[in-house]
């Protein structure tokens, strides 16, 4: 099948109005290139920040992209979005150069470009994740590879949110330690804790598509004999008492399972939470110590918190 990628370049200012007339015509969603993206600075203390590519983003300017089929009414489209977006004068919204361009994208060479930005990384002090398709040969003797093919939906473990649970893992988990990983998503922290020596690991998520890509990776990282990957709403059907666990999902979803947390972890377990914003930073604490956790320690990185609390 073959698709138009639309591209504006306009201004920050109107990047929310331009991307609301692309949906409204037909979009499922866009892409954002943001020059001060690329000037922004970044704490790069395990090499987690791949150099970006200057080409890939405008001079100045934002760029909004967005991807509609090719069809006999396409120029016709591409026509009134023009039109609305030159209206966003009158509304006092400034649009910048409002240079709109487009070209053909073939959707199988589409599905498969996200590739080339996925590379090794060195994401704490122990740990490197490597996609699948990349030659890797390990630094050190104490590395720790986690391979992995997160496919379209998933993350490559190199979010900021993930990095700090990667981190987190390093410091709590023992050898023969029992860990529940709540919202699995590619299984990254799963695998991570059985690369740590864990004695046994339960990854749940309520995405079947989810459970699917997380079992595929454990077995990829030969750790299937200590990983059990369960469909599964946060921790409602876990009955086993653990030494360990870790939430790397939104701040209002921790907050609704605290209790939960507190009640299945052995005296002195952890709770390693991770997925939330800096605003909401202060309520999920409340939310831990309401719990009878005690807060062990706080890890920022970007606008991103991580939380390690303790039974």
């Amino acid at each position: 099948m073959k698709w138009t990628e639309l591209s504006v370049l306009t201004t920050d200012e109107a990047v929310e109005a331009v991307s609301n007339i692309f949906h409204e015509a037909g979009a499922s969603g866009v892409v954002i290139e943001d020059s001060s993206e690329y000037l922004k600075e970044r704490e790069n203390k395990f090499g987690e920040i791949y150099a970006l590519n200057p080409d890939d983003y405008p001079e100045e300017g934002v760029i909004v992209k967005a991807y509609l089929p090719a069809s006999s009414f396409l120029a016709e489209t591409i026509e009134e979005i023009k039109l609305a977006i030159a209206n966003l004068k009158n509304f006092n919204i400034n649009v910048g150069q409002n240079i709109l361009t487009t070209c053909e994208v073939n959707e199988d060479d589409w599905a498969t470009s996200w590739k080339q930005y996925y590379h090794p990384i060195k994401v704490s002090e122990h740990f490197t994740i490597v996609p699948t398709w990349e030659e890797y040969e390990r630094k050190n003797s104490d590395e720790l590879i986690i391979e992995l093919d997160p496919g379209m939906a998933f993350g490559t473990g190199t979010h900021p949110t993930t990095v700090m649970c990667l981190q987190a893992l390093e410091k709590v988990v023992k050898p023969g330690d029992v860990v529940i990983d709540v919202g699995t998503g590619s299984g990254v922290l799963s695998i991570a804790s059985a690369l740590l020596k864990a004695g046994k690991v339960i990854a749940l998520d309520l995405d079947p598509v989810a459970v699917k890509s997380a079992k595929e990776n454990v077995e990829l990282n030969h750790v299937d004999s200590i990983v059990e990957v369960h469909q599964g709403n946060l921790l409602e059907t876990v009955q086993t008492e653990a030494d360990v666990v870790v939430a790397n999902i939104l701040a209002e979803v921790i907050m609704t399972f605290t209790d939960d947390a507190y009640g299945i972890l052995k005296p002195g377990g952890t709770f390693i939470t991770s997925g939330i914003i800096g605003a909401k930073k202060e309520d999920v604490k409340s939310a831990l110590e309401k719990s009878g956790f005690s807060i062990e320690e706080v890890l920022m990185l970007e606008d991103w918190v991580s939380i390690i609390a303790k039974k």
